[in-house]
């Protein structure tokens, strides 16, 4: 016989099993730092089209150097103030510098908070960006101590941190005394190694959620530097400035898809202080050491990657101009072939990085040197006059 379930006894357990329900966690809140010194008009496009996936602005504001002094970026307010994101100014402090000022450091973040105000921007944070070694942990946290009481006590206060700082006692002390830090985990050892590797970041990410109990950042590349020869035993390293040294550059890339591999294991299981990513740096179209925008965005919301290249013809009385066209997602090294299927050649030659064989039936492309193809874009590889050009039959080998 069946027995009669009382409806206080479903309710009851229609209110058990909703107890046991874990609540999704919430979406990783992204940023991007903007760290050019120098605005320029293409920050209007970059602002406009970043937008959708990117929360807040983290714009390098001012600089301190040892020997040529303090140097403000060049920003351009009227575009931030119509861009309207959370905007927390940057404050770089060398790591050469032999001394932190209390006093003369704080009347310049002071003086740069009242001219943006004046210029009719609302600061909504202050982060430090200062390489500490660990044996001047203790006078960098007194410094943070004396500048906390002299901002505004509503405006949040943050750092930059290193990996190294975990093996320093010092390190709980230092962050408890700022709102958040941010966990810099690019190019912090030697950038012949790589400038990020995936495992060594979660471990990093997992012993720094452990020593803190505020809110983190993780800050990730979303760019490249070139290698130099060495100089006195070191590597010298270029960035965003050219430098004049001359020498064979080797391009050291961030790669996409260990960074969303990263990206997504941590919306997929967030250590508990960890409040978000953070993107350096804001990419503009003339950026030759940055992801495109188009890849930080696909990463940034978890979309498969794909670099997809196909050959375009433009044709003009008889002359095709022949580009390769990325159509994916995801930046990309320039085909290491391209070969074309044609018939009646009267001439062809190749474009700079390329070179051409040529059969009655074949031409070839061949590249010489190195370059990367951004998302979206093209790359005139050569020219040819033919009778006609069978692009099915043609091929673009990576």
């Amino acid at each position: 016989m069946f027995s009669r379930v009382r409806p206080w006894a479903i309710f009851f357990s229609v209110l058990l099993l909703n107890g046991c329900e874990q609540p999704d966690a919430p979406p990783l809140d992204q940023q991007l730092y903007v760290w050019q010194r120098q605005w320029t008009p293409a920050h209007e496009i970059a602002l406009r089209d970043s937008r959708a996936e990117f929360s807040t602005l983290r714009v390098l504001a001012l600089q301190a150097f040892p020997q040529a002094g303090w140097s403000r970026a060049r920003i351009d307010p009227g575009l931030l103030k119509r861009d309207a994101r959370p905007l927390i100014a940057v404050i770089r402090l060398d790591g050469q510098l032999k001394s932190l000022e209390p006093t003369e450091i704080t009347a310049q973040i002071l003086q740069l908070l009242n001219d943006w105000q004046g210029q009719g921007l609302t600061v909504t944070g202050v982060e430090i960006d200062h390489d500490a070694g660990n044996a001047r942990l203790p006078d960098y946290q007194k410094f943070l101590s004396d500048l906390r009481s002299a901002l505004p006590p509503s405006l949040p206060l943050s750092i930059t941190a290193l990996p190294a700082w975990l093996d320093s006692p010092e390190l709980p002390a230092l962050l408890a005394t700022v709102d958040s830090s941010v966990l810099q985990v690019h190019a912090v050892s030697d950038p012949r190694r790589g400038l990020f590797h995936v495992e060594q970041t979660k471990k990093w990410v997992e012993k720094w959620n452990r020593v803190t109990s505020k809110p983190f950042y993780l800050a990730l590349p979303a760019y490249g530097v070139a290698l130099l020869p060495q100089t006195m035993g070191a590597p010298v390293v270029e960035s965003e400035v050219t430098l004049e040294q001359v020498g064979e550059r080797r391009e050291l890339m961030a790669d996409p898809r260990q960074l969303s591999e990263l990206a997504r294991d941590l919306r997929d299981d967030p250590p508990a202080h960890l409040a978000g990513l953070i993107w350096f740096r804001l990419p503009l179209a003339n950026d030759r050491r940055a992801w495109s925008l188009t890849t930080l965005g696909a990463v940034a919301r978890g979309e498969a990657l794909e670099h997809r290249l196909t050959i375009d013809l433009s044709a003009q009385e008889g002359l095709n101009d022949i580009s390769v066209i990325n159509q994916g997602n995801l930046d990309g090294a320039w085909p290491s072939r391209v070969t074309l299927a044609v018939k009646n050649c009267e001439g062809a030659d190749a474009l700079a990085g390329y070179a051409l064989q040529q059969t009655p039936d074949v031409l070839t492309f061949t590249r010489l040197s190195e370059g990367r193809i951004l998302a979206g874009e093209q790359r005139a590889i050569g020219w040819a006059r033919c009778a006609r050009i069978d692009q099915g039959a043609s091929n673009v080998h990576p």
